[in-house]
């Protein structure tokens, strides 16, 4: 499978060199040291560091080449596994990139958004650098990044990115990503997601739920009975996104990152783009063309 691939993996390389040298080749192909690793191998050593955690010495050991050869390997191919993107659920070779095609695509498809914020921990920035209270979470209290996932009611990954520090908000995360504008171009997407994300959903009534307001401790009984029906069928609507942060958190980088902290948005987004992979091949429950209804009244 992975000889298969080769040919694509190469083609997308040269896109991708092509697009951060800002033009052709200045040298003919072939020139400059000649790599120890055949790239098939390097791109098995990079799945294989994205999913155990092996540290680069330890990989490096494993192919008899020096742990510098393994670090540039891992550098070269975890781009190229960032640009492929998101898988699209029964659409076969498309794939999601951007927060505004992810838009386009529910629009067109009706699909209908989870979205959820989640926090990784993360190495403490240096004393006296500048930005160090940034990455400390109010709800976590450690040194947290934060990421948004949006999925669709099956839980499956359309698109995980809008890295931020941990201290910046859910909802302020998004809309610094731009999402506001996206429901204001895109009126008939909708969405669930928690309390985080209550100002969207003031914002964008007919497009946005969010779990509904507690009554006062002085409110009939009945209030309270429903607003906890209300807000456990809704939870039970966004659970499934918080299934797919789960996912990425069974790769060993995303359970306690433990890298350098400007290399984690290129870790997370590759791995979550290999989740999605794996999500897209879910099957899409089978949705009825009609709705059944009593053709007559029964008297109980």
């Amino acid at each position: 499978m992975l000889e298969e691939l080769a040919p694509k993996w190469e083609a997308a390389r040269e896109s991708a060199l092509h697009e951060r040298r800002g033009g052709g080749r200045r040298r003919a192909a072939g020139a400059g040291p000649k790599q120890r690793l055949v790239f098939t191998d390097r791109l098995l050593a990079t799945l294989v560091h994205l999913r155990l955690g092996l540290p680069h010495a330890a990989l490096a050991e494993l192919y008899g080449v020096d742990r510098s050869t393994m670090s540039g390997a891992v550098r070269e191919v975890r781009p190229l596994l960032v640009v492929r993107g998101f898988a699209i659920p029964d659409r076969p070779g498309m794939r999601l990139r951007t927060l505004e095609d992810l838009f386009s695509y529910t629009d067109a498809e009706g699909v209908e958004l989870r979205i959820d914020g989640t926090e990784m921990q993360v190495r403490r920035p240096r004393a006296g650098r500048p930005g160090r209270k940034a990455f400390v979470s109010g709800k976590k209290k450690q040194n947290t990044i934060k990421t948004t996932t949006f999925s669709d009611g099956q839980g499956r990954t359309l698109f995980s990115g809008v890295v931020r520090p941990g201290r910046m908000h859910d909802q302020t995360a998004v809309r610094t990503e731009g999402i506001a504008e996206q429901f204001r171009l895109h009126p008939k997407v909708r969405a669930e997601d928690d309390e985080g994300y209550r100002g969207l959903a003031n914002e964008f009534p007919a497009q946005v739920s969010a779990p509904p307001k507690k009554p006062k401790d002085d409110a009939p009984l009945g209030e309270h009975h429903a607003w906890r029906e209300q807000r456990r069928r809704q939870s039970s609507r966004r659970i499934c996104v918080e299934h797919t942060n789960a996912e990425f958190k069974q790769w060993c980088p995303l359970q306690r990152f433990t890298g350098r902290r400007d290399t984690y948005a290129e870790t997370h987004s590759a791995i979550a783009g290999l989740v999605s992979d794996r999500s897209a091949r879910r099957a899409t429950r089978r949705k009825t063309s009609t709705e059944l209804v009593h053709t007559r009244q029964v008297a109980c």
